[in-house]
């Protein structure tokens, strides 16, 4: 038994990532070069078909793991496994990128606004399958329609879109090549608390009736309590806590987690908002 699946004693998760470091190195001319860890000794598995979260301030180290799984960063240490396969640094294929798509925060930069939006879902089709244009066409109005939106959005520019639709083509677009695991990053952070909700529960359902797998980071940890069954809590560029969601807010062991829970008491103390 080698790799992810020695690291665990058993069948390797769908992702994990095995003492994953990432350190940036910047240099000046009247200094040496100078190391920082945004990265130290990151253990994390998410299941098949799990949903893990991540929480953190800013500068916590959540967005550079998510370009480390995302393969836009390479990692300075440790090892980034897909489907018991090694895929950091060069070893990243084409197929495990059309099995992890990312959902990033702001719709409206994601998306481009002189491209229709049907367009811009059917593109990574375009790119990665044999599909004709009318199978596109087709898949393009299923997948709207999975998000909630009329086949007929597919010929509006996102401009003529509200955020929350917006966040909802973006989520179908990830969802065009029928990906594994889906890495939301800040994915419900630009979106009113009303649209929020609406997002997570449309995560929820997907997730319950595709089977595939979210990594869910936030800072928000009372959003991020709704949607995953469990949470990592990130300081530093490290994991100091892991627990279940539930057991991560009524019995906080780390006194970061606990300044985190500190920092929202109405919305946790209100079971309708969590």
């Amino acid at each position: 038994m080698t790799g992810a699946a020695a690291a665990t004693g058993h069948d390797p998760a769908l992702l994990q990532l095995v003492g994953l470091g990432k350190r940036f190195t910047s240099r000046s001319m009247f200094r040496g070069p100078e190391h920082t860890a945004a990265l130290s000794n990151i253990d994390l598995a998410v299941p098949r078909g799990g949903c893990v979260g991540i929480v953190g301030e800013s500068g916590s180290g959540k967005s550079t793991l998510v370009k480390c799984v995302l393969g836009l960063e390479r990692p300075s240490a440790g090892e980034v496994w897909f489907e018991g396969q090694r895929i950091d640094g060069r070893r990243r294929s084409v197929a495990h990128r059309g099995q992890i798509q990312p959902v990033f925060q702001n719709p409206m930069s994601s998306l481009n606004p002189r491209r229709r939006v049907g367009d811009s879902i059917a593109d990574p089709m375009a790119v990665h399958t044999t599909a004709s244009r009318r199978e596109r066409e087709a898949e393009v109005a299923r997948l709207l329609e999975l998000v909630g939106l009329p086949a007929a959005a597919a010929q509006r520019y996102p401009g003529q879109l509200s955020g929350g639709q917006c966040q909802r083509v973006s989520i179908a677009r990830a969802l065009a090549l029928k990906p594994k695991l889906i890495v939301a990053d800040e994915a419900t952070s630009a979106l009113d608390v009303l649209v929020q909700e609406q997002v997570i529960e449309l995560l929820h359902r997907l997730r319950t009736e595709l089977g595939m797998a979210i990594l869910f980071v936030s800072h928000n940890l009372a959003v991020t309590r709704r949607l995953c069954v469990s949470i990592a809590v990130m300081h530093r560029g490290r994991i100091v806590e892991f627990n279940d969601a539930d057991a991560i807010v009524k019995s906080p062991q780390h006194p970061y987690t606990q300044t985190l829970i500190g920092s929202v008491p109405t919305l946790l103390g209100r079971p309708s908002a969590v």
